[in-house]
């Protein structure tokens, strides 16, 4: 069922003709309108709406059960007819487009009779149990029932059915052989098929919403039923649980267990999902503050009514046992924790901060930010770093992820950001995806990219491993370019030496929008012979011939479109190869319209945000650097402090200078670090050397158990404010609760901020985005009024653009001119040997999230409830490896054991292993090399060995140990708070 507010205006809109100026792919085509007469009514619409369409917006309701406005018509139930003057018989209006000048009745004698006879067959094999049914009060079939005046059932409710689990035949009673019990086996949503219709809108969803197509209706006639997969369970298909399904079923046969549980919702709340870079905009459907279950938006422009499994159902961690809602504080990690009030624990940390920059000077504290907190909260936390400890010690989980992103598109086009909309895809023709895995790691945006090759568009993908869009339902990737780890560089180069020596670059596009010097030196150096494809075979490990078909199919098949992800940036050469992309798309001519681009697919829910805001150590807010002296002083003279001019440490250089003992307090706000960065024993070592860090989380995660203060944070569901996803779009995030802890994040880094002698006072996070758009060019004309009024914006949007810029440097590129620069490809450091054969490269999987801290608190670790380790067969024959075996990995940082799975997803000589658990230890054997220009970390290339074992490694055990010993003192000081409110 979708939400209980949406109207449903049965068909879609007409889709936009490819290609008209900026408009997207989805919106309604503003080009000829037709007239047409409804019930005597004059209604006029875009040419391509359907008669059912434009009654609905006209507000004339045509029953309906089949239909719905987020799938295709189908013309199924045949409670929509119509008449229509001049044609024959009933149409269904869903299926009957207008046309100018058409009449169409839509409630006669006739048309009731008709309707109430389709209604009568459908009850009588549908259970008469409304009243305890959930979906009582919110049942598109109760409500048809009711518009055509349903009373009674003349066919009665004997004989063959699929209600009743036994029958009566011939005097007996015997087994149904029709009905089909409940399936409870998937852990969020229940599959009745007694209730089911057979409307087919489950199957039509996971079709073309979801694009996984794990349902049919098998059978034929009455015999006809909805089948996940072979007659498998739920949770045995090939259901990745996107919800699609459940929202589109017109009756309770797909219910939300929390709905079954709760009941139905009294009102809704829009907000944002605060999981990955997609930033799905959902209905928080409430009762009080009892959250009853999360409906993708369809109006939410970034994912129009779709959703994945997290975003749509792994919520359950906001209201977890594990959360912690009071501050404690201690002495050191070795002591209790004590619960104190929020007041003693800001002025304790307060006190410790003042007292390492006395003892060890200005520079010898800092912050980290996080890309699953709000923009408000992250430009509160850089700003007080900036205006209370006085330096420029903050920097942002996108280190490790995206920060070779914004350093090669600021060099090359002028802009650290991507540019389209993720509507974008449905307007292109090539699409190219490099080291990243869409439908694991960004599921909504994966369905629609889907949508587009299923509608015939074509596809690249670079990537060492197999992922799903290799080869998936009526999709195959025409050339999957399955290089070695670590030679992206040495691809990229041979690609754009097709392109240079077959001719094929866009002479006039780069000839008016780029920089004839830096393109000239450029052409000169990929088109050396080094470069060819057949040079970079031997390196790259791809056939040549198919790095000379696929460059041709990008720049001559049209409108080109390139999709990365952290396969491209987190390697030591992750800036040179962003670089190298930003060559190819201007020397191809594809940026600066619909269907091409740039486009990065951001991790997290605000990693864009994070690095908007001003998180780095070298950049104020709006990307504008610290020694620029106009720019500091425009925040000089707001926030009314003198800053530094000099910029400040990098994540690995305060763990450096920790270790050296001149960095020693760090408030680290909603980042785990302790998990998420390489070489975890490094980052364990130099956050045990602190003197004092502060944690604001949810939980006690890996970095808190280092913590000497603990700050309770808040859920997206306790917050106010705003997300910026993967497109540059700004989305509201609203409070549907109040924060657990009684004091928000923002509010708590304020009070932080006053205790160390700088004040704030910010009243609202409005006020913080007011403040933000004050002083930030790209941001001048978002407001939250704004965001309340049209959804969701893309920056930059200002004067020139007040409602925003879907699609960036469409006359001219952000820079002026684009720039064109270098890209030679230098080998990692990181080399495989006689001991260390194999290269190992991480990733994500669909069912977690990056540390895992929020969906190991779901149900969604029944879908992954452990890291497992992927080894070639080749590989796992030649070191006696089974499929579930027990595999030591030894790299030249550490080693761990995990579970194997035997597969040809990957090719010989390269493993693969994600990194949700934490005591998998996927990141004590990655290495400290990282990129030459940010230092984003090599996740993706380190050299190991495999063997098999029989027990955990030696520092699984010790770590396991000391976490469980983390867990008792943490136990202590509740134990200790819950004795004294007894007292």
């Amino acid at each position: 069922m979708f939400s209980i507010i949406d109207k449903d205006l049965g068909t879609p809109a007409p889709r936009a003709p490819r290609n008209v100026g900026q408009k997207t792919a989805l919106a309604e085509v503003a080009a000829k309108q037709v007239t047409l007469n409804i019930d005597g009514r004059e209604v006029m619409v875009p040419e391509g709406t359907s008669v059912m369409r434009a009654a609905a917006l006209a507000d004339i309701n045509i029953p309906k059960l089949c239909a719905t406005d987020t799938l295709e018509a189908f013309g199924s139930c045949r409670l929509c007819l119509v008449q229509i003057e001049g044609m024959r018989g009933y149409p269904a209006s869903c299926t009957t487009l207008v046309a100018d000048g058409m009449k169409v009745v839509t409630q006669n004698d006739k048309l009731a009779k008709l309707r109430l006879g389709v209604m009568e067959l459908y009850i009588s094999d549908h259970p008469l149990d409304c009243l305890t049914c959930p979906a009582n009060g919110h049942c598109e079939l109760q409500d048809m029932a009711g518009a055509v005046g349903l009373r009674e059932v003349r066919y009665g409710y004997d004989g063959a059915n699929h209600v009743h689990g036994h029958v009566h035949a011939d005097g007996k009673r015997k087994v149904n052989d029709r009905f089909m019990p409940k399936d409870e086996s998937n852990p969020y949503f229940t599959f009745d098929p007694s209730k089911c219709i057979v409307c087919s809108r489950c199957v039509r969803a996971c079709d073309e919403q979801q694009g996984t197509l794990a349902l049919t209706i098998s059978g034929r006639g009455f015999e006809s039923m909805v089948s996940p997969s072979q007659s498998d369970s739920f949770m045995e298909s090939e259901c990745v649980s996107c919800g699609a399904c459940v929202a589109a079923c017109p009756t309770a046969t797909l219910s939300e267990k929390s709905l079954i549980a709760k009941g139905q919702a009294e009102h809704s709340v829009i907000t944002t999902c605060a999981y990955c870079g997609v930033g799905c905009s959902f209905r928080a459907e409430m009762k009080g503050e009892d959250i009853v279950r999360m409906v993708p938006n369809k109006d939410g422009h970034a994912n129009h009514g779709h959703s994945c499994v997290k975003g749509r159902f792994a919520i359950g961690y906001a209201t977890h046992q594990d959360r912690i809602t009071k501050p404690m504080i201690r002495a050191k990690i070795s002591d209790p924790w004590q619960e104190v009030s929020w007041e003693e624990a800001i002025a304790h940390a307060a006190s410790e901060f003042k007292r390492i920059q006395a003892k060890y000077g200005k520079d010898s504290v800092g912050a980290i930010t996080s890309s699953r907190c709000t923009n408000e909260e992250v430009y509160v936390v850089q700003k007080m770093v900036r205006a209370a400890f006085g330096n420029n010690n903050v920097d942002t989980c996108a280190r490790v992820c995206h920060s070779p992103t914004g350093y090669g598109l600021k060099q090359t086009i002028g802009e650290s950001a991507g540019t389209q909309t993720f509507d974008s895809v449905m307007q292109s023709d090539v699409i190219v995806v490099i080291g990243a895995n869409p439908t694991d790691g960004h599921p909504v945006f994966a369905s629609q990219m889907k949508r587009r090759l299923r509608e015939g568009a074509r596809l690249i993908i670079a990537d060492p491993r197999g992922i799903d869009l290799v080869r998936t339902p009526h999709i195959e990737a025409d050339y999957h370019l399955k290089l070695m780890p670590g030679t992206n560089v040495a691809l990229i180069n041979s690609l754009a030496h097709v392109i240079v020596a077959e001719g094929l670059v866009k002479e006039d596009f780069v000839a008016e929008r780029c920089d004839i010097e830096s393109f000239n030196k450029w052409r000169v150096f990929v088109a050396e012979g080094r470069n060819s494809p057949e040079a970079m075979e031997a390196i790259t490990g791809v056939p040549a011939a198919m790095v000379r078909g696929a460059a041709r199919l990008y720049a001559t098949g049209g409108n080109g479109a390139i999709y990365y992800g952290l396969g491209v940036t987190e390697h030591s050469q992750g800036s040179t190869m962003v670089i190298g992309i930003a060559n190819l798309a201007m020397a191809t001519g594809n940026v600066g319209r619909e269907g091409v681009g740039i486009n990065p697919l951001r991790g997290q829910n605000n990693v864009q945000g994070s690095c908007d805001m001003g998180s780095f150590p070298h950049e104020l807010p709006g990307y504008r650097h610290v020694s620029d002296t106009a720019a500091r002083t425009l925040f000089e003279q707001d926030w009314k402090v003198s800053l530094s001019n000099e910029p400040g440490l990098r994540i690995p250089n305060m763990f450096e200078a920790s270790l050296d003992g001149e960095f020693l307090g760090l408030y680290v706000h909603g980042e785990d670090i302790a998990q998420s960065d390489p070489n975890t024993q490094h980052v364990t070592a130099a956050l045990s050397a602190m003197e004092c860090v502060v944690v604001q989380d949810l939980f006690l995660n890996e970095t808190a158990k280092f913590a000497h203060v603990f700050l309770p944070g808040s859920s997206f569901l306790e917050k106010d404010g705003t997300f910026t996803n993967a497109e540059r779009r700004i989305s509201p995030v609203r409070q549907v609760m109040r924060p657990k802890s009684g004091v928000g994040e923002w509010q708590a880094t304020q009070m932080l901020a006053n205790a160390l002698g700088y004040p704030m006072n910010y009243q609202s996070s409005a006020e913080i985005m007011d403040e933000i758009a004050r002083l930030t060019p790209t941001f001048h004309g978002v407001s939250f009024k704004k965001l309340d009024e049209i959804g969701s914006v893309q920056w930059p949007c200002n004067d020139e653009a007040p409602l925003g810029t879907p699609t960036m440097h469409i006359d001219e590129f952000v820079r002026g001119k684009g720039r064109f620069l270098l890209t030679e490809y230098v080998p990692t450091h990181e080399k495989v040997n006689g001991k260390f054969p194999l290269i190992l490269t991480t990733g994500r999987i669909l069912s977690q999230y990056n540390v895992g801290a929020q969906t190991r608190r779901t149900s969604n670790s029944e879908w992954h409830s452990e890291d497992v380790f992927e080894i070639h067969p080749h590989d796992a024959d030649e070191r006696g490896v089974k499929n579930g075996d027990w595999v030591g990995i030894e790299s030249r940082s550490g080693n761990t054991v995990l579970r194997a799975r035997v597969t040809d997803r990957v090719q010989p000589g390269v493993v693969y292993t994600t990194f949700h658990h934490p005591f998998s230890g996927a990141n004590v054997i990655t290495t400290d090399n990282s990129d030459w220009a940010t230092n984003c970390p090599e996740f993706k290339v380190t050299a190991v060995q495999v063997t098999r074992v029989s027990q955990p490694s030696e520092w699984q055990r010790r770590y396991r140990e000391f976490s469980d010993n983390q867990q008792q003192l943490l136990k202590q000081a509740s134990d200790a708070g819950h004795a004294a409110i007894a007292k």
